[in-house]
């Protein structure tokens, strides 16, 4: 800082007053007499002193961030969503502070509370796995938007969420279209919880097949979040007695898994495997990969939160809203009519 810059002890040595006092002012705080208040403005006004950010917040009663919690930083496509969250919220003129509770309840708990204790705007939760008492504790007391996370049902928590239904029977339509119709289904599986996102992709892939008239070939394999998973559930469909010419996976680090295991049995992919995943992350997007995947739009999604936590902590008593995005389908290199 400058050495001739003002400060809160200058305008208090100006005013003739003390600096507690001066802090009252800028807090607004009604127990500062008329007389004493328009002495300090008097005082910052011939300094040129401006309140910095600090003194504002105080004011205002607003910390000027936003706690975000993860249930697992190491899913791809946080990133997009992490862009379009910080990006708009630096538009807000606010910070995001990030914790994670790796996919565990209790851990997914004790960080729900430390981001709300440290005084935050708000909160954004991302797929959490804490528990329904603590959620709706914390979210009586600091404004809430759950993202990609359909669980929640709580009167002041807005939802910001990819239509995963239609997602879902956009990625199979694609592959009905090609010509395929021995088409399985990778779902998602999270021990413990509803995961409702996993439930409704897999509802999307049955209600086309469905439309098609192709029930009797409807074939699902649950797996976790992993490529290991979508590797071992693609081992035991390309053993199975009629291997399928198409897999559409609940999400792309799970359709990885499957390419793997195609790989590893001499499968050629699309030309024998047709495979299409879900949330179209940086990793679909590499050169090298060029997976055909539903586009959930994490970027979208992550400035949408960010908007309606804005309107939330304006309002806090609006009733509860759900915003769904709709899903694009990103037609790249892994998938192709089934062979003769």
């Amino acid at each position: 800082m400058s050495a001739d810059r003002p400060t809160i002890h200058t305008v208090a040595a100006r005013a003739g007053v003390s600096k507690s006092l001066v802090s009252l002012v800028l807090r607004g705080s009604p127990k500062v007499s008329p007389d004493r208040r328009a002495a300090v403005q008097r005082a910052m006004a011939e300094l040129g002193y401006r309140p910095n950010a600090a003194a504002r917040d105080l004011r205002e009663r607003r910390s000027r961030t936003v706690g975000a919690l993860l249930n697992d930083m190491r899913h791809p496509w946080f990133v997009d969503l992490l862009d379009g969250l910080t990006d708009a919220l630096a538009e807000q003129g606010r910070q995001l502070l990030l914790n994670s509770g790796r996919l565990d309840r209790a851990r997914d708990d004790t960080a729900t509370r430390a981001l709300a204790d440290l005084g935050v705007d708000g909160l954004v939760l991302v797929g959490t796995q804490a528990g329904w008492p603590t959620l709706a504790e914390v979210a009586e007391m600091v404004p809430t938007v759950a993202v990609a996370w359909r669980d929640l049902d709580l009167p002041h928590v807005d939802t910001v969420a990819n239509d995963d239904l239609a997602g879902g029977a956009l990625a199979t339509r694609h592959l009905l279209e090609l010509g395929h119709r021995r088409i399985a289904h990778i779902a998602g599986h999270v021990p413990g919880s509803a995961n409702t996102v996993g439930a409704l992709r897999r509802r999307g892939y049955e209600d086309a097949m469905r439309e098609h008239g192709l029930a009797e070939h409807i074939r699902v394999e649950a797996a976790d979040y992993t490529d290991d998973g979508g590797y071992r559930a693609t081992v035991r469909l390309l053993r199975s007695a009629a291997p399928p010419t198409a897999i559409f996976a609940v999400d792309d680090v799970v359709c990885l898994g499957a390419r793997a295991a195609a790989a590893e049995f001499g499968v050629d992919v699309p030309g024998a495997l047709s495979l299409v995943g879900y949330d179209n992350s940086p990793l679909a997007r590499l050169r090298s990969i060029w997976l055909t995947s539903v586009d959930s739009g994490g970027a979208e999604v992550g400035r949408r939160a960010a908007r309606a936590l804005a309107a939330r902590i304006d309002d806090p008593t609006q009733p509860a809203q759900v915003h769904l995005l709709a899903p694009a389908l990103q037609v790249r290199g892994t998938t192709a009519p089934p062979p003769r």
